[in-house]
């Protein structure tokens, strides 16, 4: 009788200010691939994001509600402030997932993984390819969008749409 396989445990870190329709791809896709994915939240005060650590929480949970249900894999939501690789200890996670938009993504996260492998050379880094039509969407130009008034809603999750609006209309 061969034991029962271990559950694929993926973590996939972000400051995710705001969660981006990018983002959402790359979630779907890691669902394809894990028994649970763990979202983390990175804290991040020196990046000064636009929405509290509670609504990034809040947003990602409602957005990623349907997918829970659509692939059967759970997926939590875990804010941390601490290094990533003691966030992967934490949540039980022996792979790291990342998503890459273009070249320049892979000269940072190349950095990254070679110290995330020197600080625990167990965890795997995974990279994701955004799909063609997300390679474009970063947060940061989504929320200068928003800014000035253009419309976010081919970029983001209509909930997110709605909270930029309400940010930068007060």
């Amino acid at each position: 009788m061969t034991a029962p396989r271990k559950p694929r445990i993926a973590l996939y870190p972000g400051t995710f200010d705001p969660v981006t329709l990018g983002h959402l791809d790359i979630f779907r896709r890691a669902c394809n691939l894990f028994d649970r994915l763990v979202i983390g939240v990175a804290i991040n005060r020196d990046k000064g994001p636009l929405f509290t650590l509670e609504e990034r929480v809040a947003m990602i949970r409602e957005v990623t509600a349907p997918l829970c249900t659509a692939t059967g894999t759970t997926i939590d939501v875990h804010p941390f402030e601490n290094l990533l690789i003691e966030c992967a200890h934490d949540v039980g996670a022996d792979v790291i997932i990342r998503g890459l938009r273009a070249v320049s993504d892979f000269e940072y996260e190349f950095q990254m993984v070679g110290m995330n492998r020197a600080l625990d050379p167990r965890i795997e880094t995974v990279f994701l390819m955004a799909d063609a039509q997300y390679q474009a969407i970063a947060s940061r130009l989504v929320k200068e969008i928003a800014r000035l008034g253009g419309d976010v809603g081919r970029f983001v999750p209509e909930p997110v749409a709605a909270a930029l609006k309400a940010k930068f209309s007060g």
